[in-house]
């Protein structure tokens, strides 16, 4: 595994990204996480719907 170098604490670049505003807003609007919910699980229902003969 290669070595980094630039790790040392404090610098800039050791602390990770902060998020966008479109990331931030897909991670808080409320709707949004119902659509994905609702995707997720038609997902698992066919996958489920398939396993069983």
């Amino acid at each position: 595994m290669p070595k980094v170098s630039n790790r040392e604490p404090y610098q800039q670049a050791y602390y990770p990204p902060s998020p966008t505003g479109i990331t931030r807003f897909m991670r808080t609007c409320f709707l949004w996480q119902i659509v994905r919910f609702v995707a997720i699980n038609l997902k698992m229902l066919k996958l489920m719907a398939k396993s069983h003969h």
